[in-house]
């Protein structure tokens, strides 16, 4: 295969401010396709698109946190036999920012998150989309929040992104790519329109959705929720003493009655504001694990990205209704 040099707005950490063109060399290696993904919804999200002509693996597993994540010497292995890298980028995958510089120069490298920069924003007043008026992405200081997996409308715009990524890459079986995609955009939409009605049930005073970190904005900004994280977008922020004392205060004026662990993400900091409740006077209980960085174990339902989100929206509305 040919050397390829990844384009500035596709490597991590580059601004999202301008967006600038890229050009995939065609493939020139043996089907199935092997494509190396960093966190599970990217790499569900290749396979749904990519069927019997693309082969997908997850470099991070279920429970881990792609924030701090360091490359192994296995990650480098499957990274040099890859035949393209697809990861979601805006930063997610923090620690493994240099490695996928460096093999983004050996190997086609797509980030789908940065392509929001590219997009146009829709002009569509008093619909669904509305609220991308402003902007595609969520700001956290100077960077983007990264969790954009968790509007799933937003989410199902980047089935296009990998769609015409693989086509470019793979011409002889466009057709093919962009079919599967129509597809699965179609089952998203669906399934979009399945959370607003489940969380409709939730009185509109009880949508406060409490989680160890802040992942959820996303989420709460598509479906109309209150959403606050003990530690900030990254788990590479430490929680600090007066944040958890002003989430203990909010939750008991608030009575709020559960707030949510994460899978990829210690529990220390969730038991610690509890415990603070407790001491006012407010019982509050974990309302139950939901799955943010990281997609359920493979074979489970969980192990998909829509099991994934309806075990979280049924988690959540079960907890708070």
């Amino acid at each position: 295969m040919r050397a390829f040099v990844v384009p500035l707005l596709f490597l991590v950490g580059c601004s999202q401010n301008a967006a600038a063109p890229s050009t995939l060399k065609p493939f020139q290696g043996t089907l199935p396709i092997k494509a190396l993904c960093t966190t599970g919804m990217v790499g569900d999200l290749v396979r749904q698109v990519g069927g019997p002509d693309v082969v997908v693996t997850d470099l991070f597993q279920a429970g881990v946190d792609p924030h701090t994540y360091r490359a192994s010497p296995e990650d480098l292995r499957r990274l040099q036999s890859a035949d393209i890298v697809i990861y979601n980028g805006l930063h997610l995958e923090g620690k493994m920012a240099s490695v996928l510089e460096r093999r983004g120069q050996k190997t086609p490298t797509v980030g789908v998150g940065d392509a929001l920069a590219s997009l146009p924003l829709p002009q569509k007043p008093g619909s669904r989309e509305a609220i991308y008026e402003k902007g595609w992405l969520l700001r956290d200081g100077e960077h983007s929040d990264p969790h954009i997996w968790f509007d799933v409308l937003l989410w199902s715009k980047m089935v296009d992104v990998v769609a015409e990524k693989l086509a470019e890459f793979d011409p002889p079986r466009a057709e093919g790519y962009r079919r599967r995609a129509a597809a699965y955009r179609e089952r998203l939409t669906k399934l979009d329109a399945e959370i607003e009605a489940q969380i409709a049930e939730i009185p509109k005073e009880k949508r406060v959705l409490v989680t160890s970190h802040d992942a959820f904005r996303y989420f709460g900004r598509a479906y109309d929720i209150d959403v606050r994280g003990i530690q900030g977008v990254s788990t590479e922020t430490e929680a600090s003493v007066a944040h958890i004392t002003e989430l203990v205060n909010y939750l008991t004026k608030a009575k709020v009655k559960a707030v949510f662990v994460e899978s990829s993400v210690s529990s220390r900091n969730m038991k610690a504001l509890i415990e603070g409740c407790q001491a006012r006077g407010h019982a509050v209980r974990e309302g139950g694990e939901l799955f943010s960085d990281a997609m359920g174990n493979p074979g489970t339902p969980e192990g998909t990205y829509e099991g994934m989100i309806r075990h979280n929206v049924k988690t959540v509305v079960d907890a708070l209704r």
